[in-house]
């Protein structure tokens, strides 16, 4: 008859050789997903930069930006702000300005002022599922994975911080005035 410890040391192994196996699995995935990732910010990029070429002198696009179906802007590298926001504030779909003092929320399109409206009546850092709740999301991962996005992008772009916790607030001195 073998030993406990004999039978432990055997289960150790097989469980030692998963760990390897799910390791090698799990660095080739995220390799991929690095990847894919790439590529999606390469046609965020290449989408926004075809907005700004088709907007006009005074910052009113010419072409109708909203056509490509995609309901919430994606995660894309930090863009250039823009050298001054439209004053009645940016279109949907639009580029995230960078924050600096005195810009206000109405620059920025209705879809991240939603966010940053519910942020400036919370009066705390929110997670992303209070987040997503307050905005009226459905309660679907996908769903509040957009919110995410969005809220990442707003903390890129210095709107907002992240705490290490994962809540979102907003950043000192960001102000919600609508001029």
């Amino acid at each position: 008859m073998p030993s406990v410890i004999g039978l432990l040391e055997e289960r150790e192994r097989a469980a030692a050789q998963r760990v390897e196996v799910l390791r090698t699995e799990a660095d080739r995935v995220l390799a991929a997903l690095r990847e894919a990732e790439l590529d999606w910010e390469r046609f965020v990029v290449s989408r926004e930069t075809v907005v700004e070429v088709l907007s006009g002198p005074d910052g009113v696009a010419e072409a109708d930006t909203s056509a490509s179906g995609d309901p919430e802007p994606s995660p894309s590298p930090s863009p250039s702000p823009s050298p001054s926001p439209s004053p009645s504030g940016a279109v949907p779909g639009s580029v995230v300005p960078a924050w600096c003092e005195g810009l206000v929320v109405s620059v920025l399109s209705p879809e991240y002022q939603r966010i940053m409206t519910v942020l400036i009546a919370a009066e705390r850092a929110l997670f992303c599922k209070e987040l997503a709740f307050e905005l009226g999301v459905e309660p679907v991962a996908a769903k509040a994975e957009g919110v995410r996005s969005k809220a990442n992008r707003l903390v890129r772009q210095g709107w907002l911080v992240k705490e290490p916790s994962g809540r979102f607030g907003l950043r000192a001195g960001v102000r919600g005035g609508g001029s």
